[in-house]
């Protein structure tokens, strides 16, 4: 973790062992949490979001029905409101709240529980990692949550979960720590790594805040687990130390969540896996491909490896270890611990963002192209990294569809692989040769892991 993080760190000078004390007195036991939700309760607010959709008949691209019900396939504007948490971390009116109570929102207000009300602008927002930066409009003098480094905190300690559940008012509920290092449990967009915690969380707490018995803040929360949709004391929360990432890009002007870039293709080491990987237990991450821009293969790693550490601190999934690597940013150096027939080695490497190379000259065919107003680019590790797409993944790739290719069946992320039988091998090839076709146009697209033709009349 770098130094400016400590600007949200206030956490030299505390004493360690005083603070996890058991109640010893009746004065104790009687005033409970209230010291605790005094110091944290100002600085947790509700959020209100409002974003205006557009909503399309569902027979729109329906070969049969479209005709039919053509008066109803007007894209129409609804507006939707959402609710939810949020935590303010500068005194200058810096708010933490997920991505999915602010995503996209035309307007937000910010209410203190001093009923207090602030218009709100999104500064970065991240739907991956479900986080999203807010500043507040002409605020000063905020009250403040103190950010601890969440590595500390321990499996068992006492935690309150604050927010604004069903839209009731600021409500505070306890628990524990109940798990640390869960990946890819979350519901949701969210996907990573969570403090998981039996405090109840319910809807309206999304963007809450999870503090410790001193009012410090060591995650967000974001999802439960849950049958009914109401808490069953299975609750995530996002860690204090990938917030503090967040807000430090934030601050530093990006709009988007920058995360280091592997460039590898990985899977957990399951225990049959193990022993033909020279390990004597299960755990890590095997390497199964790395892209030729990685800094993992210019720092020597291969395929067959197995990581088992980053920055010290183990790893088993890679939602794991790019968690561990976001938090050290992108910038900056982390020691990664890999193991290669049964020795072990630390090296350090450079943490970078996904390459833009080769350029993605992106490109938009023409209003005489067969299929008008489809904005491709072609494929480096950035566009790669944006569209979940094979690391081996060559050529072009369509950004956005336009509304004629939207109804001819493509969706962003796909893959044009070749026209009339015609191979693309970028950009300009694909609008050349969509700009040529005549009287028939023949595509393959690969999308996920399926390849597809498609075949139209001009």
């Amino acid at each position: 973790m770098r130094l400016a993080l400590i600007l949200f760190m206030f956490l030299a000078g505390l004493p360690a062992a005083a603070e996890m004390q058991v109640p010893q007195t009746r004065t104790d036991i009687q005033t409970g949490f209230v010291p605790v939700v005094k110091r944290a309760a100002p600085a947790v607010v509700n959020i209100y979001a409002r974003r205006v959709v557009s909503v399309r008949s569902p027979f729109s691209n329906d070969p049969f029905f479209q005709d039919l019900f053509r008066d109803f396939g007007t894209p129409r504007q609804r507006v939707e409101n959402s609710l939810g948490s949020g935590v303010i971390l500068g005194a200058d009116g810096i708010v933490v709240s997920n991505y999915h109570v602010v995503g996209e929102a035309t307007d937000i207000r910010v209410a203190l529980n001093d009923r207090r009300e602030f218009s709100a602008r999104v500064l970065l927002a991240d739907e991956e990692s479900d986080l999203a930066i807010l500043q507040m409009e002409d605020a000063h003098d905020m009250p403040a949550l103190e950010l601890r480094d969440s590595d500390s905190v321990e499996v068992g300690e006492l935690v309150l979960a604050i927010g604004n559940p069903f839209g009731v008012g600021q409500t505070v509920s306890s628990g524990i720590v109940s798990g640390l290092a869960r990946s890819g449990t979350a519901t949701g967009n969210a996907r990573g790594y969570f403090i998981q915690t039996d405090a109840p969380i319910n809807p309206g707490n999304s963007g809450g805040a999870l503090v410790d018995i001193n009012g410090r803040l060591i995650g967000i929360n974001t999802a439960i687990l849950s049958r009914s949709g109401g808490s069953n004391g299975i609750g995530f929360a996002i860690p204090s130390a990938l917030v503090a990432q967040f807000v430090e890009q934030a601050r530093a002007g990006h709009d988007s969540f920058q995360r280091p870039w592997a460039g590898i293709d990985g899977q957990p080491v399951t225990a049959d896996m193990a022993e033909g990987l020279g390990l004597d237990r299960p755990g890590g991450v095997a390497i199964v491909q790395l892209h030729p821009k990685s800094a993992l293969l210019a720092a020597g790693f291969q395929p067959g490896d197995v990581i088992i550490a980053v920055d010290g601190h183990p790893v088993n999934t890679p939602a794991e270890m790019i968690y561990r690597m976001s938090v050290t940013g992108i910038g900056a150096t982390a020691r990664i611990t890999g193991i290669r027939q049964g020795r072990e080695r630390t090296v350090e490497v450079a943490l970078i963002a996904a390459p833009e190379v080769p350029p993605r000259d992106t490109r938009v065919t023409g209003r005489r192209s067969a299929i008008p107003g489809v904005q491709l680019s072609n494929i480096n590790p950035a566009v790669i990294g944006e569209y979940g797409l094979p690391l081996s993944a060559r050529g072009v790739v369509v950004e956005d569809p336009g509304d004629v290719g939207r109804r001819a069946g493509l969706r962003a992320g796909d893959l044009l692989l070749s026209v009339n039988g015609a191979e693309v091998g970028d950009a300009g090839d694909a609008v050349r040769l969509l700009s040529n076709a005549r009287r028939w146009l023949s595509l393959e697209v690969q999308r996920g892991g399926r390849r597809v033709t498609m075949r139209f009349r001009l």
